[in-house]
């Protein structure tokens, strides 16, 4: 039988992914839309930039997934909190740790291949035997990737999952033709499935997209486009004002006001599962003590936080997910702000103010650098001194992820890797976690996550992963500050285009612009 969601976890995912009343629901046009000029082409101004050669499991894949390159086996449909098929037409588990995908006719990639489960099956090997493999789909999760048949792919886990479908559905598990892989690493330039093709690149500037005439998915509306990688956000907000860029993705609340007010602008904004953090190194003192960590966060205002810098478009997280999620922990608000306890705290864990902690702003969101003023000014008030930088994400995650650092401002979507929060429990805070920025590693913990990893029934599930929350919570494992809204901006005359809170989804088939 066809696979298909548990209603309360559809329910829940739209809860927390469900356009905002005061934002943009639908397509980027309004009243009746103008012909549509299939000469056109886009200019997209993104907030990252490509690593590790266009390699799959790094998030270069979401730079092809958003370009409208890359395709995947299932998809996540933002509008209706669903998963539903893609490059695969139907699934279904055929046994405890079997589920087979059935792989969709007619499909070529750009470079004349015929889509078949051998060639799924490449791909799919490539990102699974990988040696930093991705997030969502690695040995640990997935045993196995075969051919049954010319139309069926079977995934094969080491334990019974439920959410086998919501991997498939991870940017990361794209499919690529086989003359991709090279030996210097991936080459995605006319190997992609989607409606557009890249054609051209500017290391760490841009890349050049243009129409696939043959696209399995029906008429593609523009004939190209170019995604421009801007991490600088006041920038982002420039070029989509001044028309440089037709859309402009995470866009600083500080350029709210400005583009809110231009008549030529639609300002996007969403619920999204992401919370603003402040990440600690619990491996490294002071950090390693839980009573510091307490402390810390008892000198912070986040109330504060959120009305000044975020200018009230944010709210004060109390944990690590946002209240809206049904999978929430209980509490009555933010961490209290409390002066005399974090002094307290610090003085219960022996702290002496020996050096200057370091705190890295990432340049990519550029409303960290005031986040980071706001936190050396609280954390100056209790006696511990901070000192801050700023830095591009990718040039700082090696030294994260080598626990190289005291701590990080940074921000993470929980349903990025999989529109399920066991990818993001997992990966950022189980002791083996390939994402665990934290170095956070409890037994206990691992043992919930694990549980629910197996557990079909989605309320159980939730209750789990609130169980994980509270532990992570409890043990003020880093300071999340505040939950985030998705916001991008559009030109008024961008028709088509539905934002995707994920960011996952960008330069679509349905986009298109009228006639100049």
């Amino acid at each position: 039988m066809r696979f298909s969601l548990p209603s309360a976890l559809s329910a829940g995912l739209v809860a927390v992914l469900s356009l905002s009343g005061c934002g943009f629901t639908g397509t980027a046009s309004s009243g009746s839309a103008p012909a549509v000029d299939k000469n056109q082409r886009i200019v997209v101004d993104n907030f990252r930039a490509p690593v590790a050669n266009w390699a799959l499991e790094s998030d270069a894949a979401y730079i092809l997934s958003l370009s409208g390159c890359l395709e995947t086996l299932t998809r996540y449909d933002e509008s209706r909190g669903k998963i539903v098929p893609s490059l695969a037409t139907e699934w279904k588990q055929v046994s405890p740790l079997e589920w087979d995908f059935t792989v969709r006719e007619g499909v070529k990639f750009q470079d004349g291949t015929a889509l078949t489960a051998d060639t799924v099956v490449g791909s799919l090997d490539r990102v699974l035997k990988a040696a930093v493999p991705a997030r969502a789909f690695n040995p640990k999760v997935v045993s196995s990737v075969k051919a049954v048949d010319q139309r069926t792919v079977r995934i094969t886990t080491p334990t019974e999952s439920p959410l086998v479908p919501y991997r498939l559905a991870s940017v990361n598990t794209g499919i690529l033709s086989p003359a991709a892989f090279t030996g210097q690493g991936v080459d995605p330039f006319g190997h992609c499935t989607g409606p557009f093709t890249p054609v051209s690149e500017k290391a760490k500037q841009s890349l050049t997209l243009d129409r696939n005439d043959s696209y399995w998915g029906g008429e593609v509306q523009l004939a190209g486009a170019e995604v421009r990688f801007v991490t600088d956000g006041a920038t982002r907000a420039t070029q989509v004002r001044t028309g440089e860029a037709d859309i402009s993705m995470s866009i600083p609340v500080s350029a709210l006001s400005s583009l809110e007010t231009d008549t030529n602008v639609k300002v996007l904004k969403a619920d999204s599962p992401r919370t603003a953090t402040l990440y600690m190194n619990n491996a490294k003192a002071p950090f390693d003590n839980v009573n510091f960590r307490k402390a810390i966060t008892s000198a912070l205002d986040l109330e504060s936080l959120a009305s000044s810098v975020y200018e009230g478009a944010a709210v004060a997280s109390t944990g690590p997910f946002a209240q809206s999620e049904p999978w929430a922990t209980e509490a009555s608000g933010a961490p209290k702000f409390d002066v005399e306890n974090a002094r307290k705290l610090l003085t219960e864990a022996g702290y002496t103010a020996d050096r200057p902690l370091e705190v890295i702003a990432i340049v990519e969101r550029a409303e960290f650098a005031d986040v980071a003023t706001v936190i050396q000014d609280n954390l100056k008030a209790v006696g511990v001194p901070v000192s801050i930088v700023t830095k591009e994400y990718a040039a700082v995650e090696p030294d994260l992820l080598a626990g190289k650092y005291d701590m990080v401002l940074s921000q993470r979507n929980r349903l990025i890797d999989i529109a399920d929060p066991i990818g993001f429990l997992t990966a950022d805070y189980t002791c083996e976690g390939t994402y665990n920025l934290s170095h956070f590693c409890n037994k206990d913990y691992d043992a919930v996550i694990a549980k629910a990893a197996k557990t079909t029934d989605a309320q159980e599930r939730y209750k789990l992963y609130a169980e994980a929350g509270t532990i992570l919570r409890d043990q003020a494992v880093n300071v999340w500050l505040v939950n985030e809204q998705a916001i991008d901006a559009v030109r008024a005359d961008v028709q088509g285009h539905t934002q995707d809170p994920l960011a996952r989804y960008v330069v679509r088939s349905s986009t298109a612009k009228p006639a100049s």
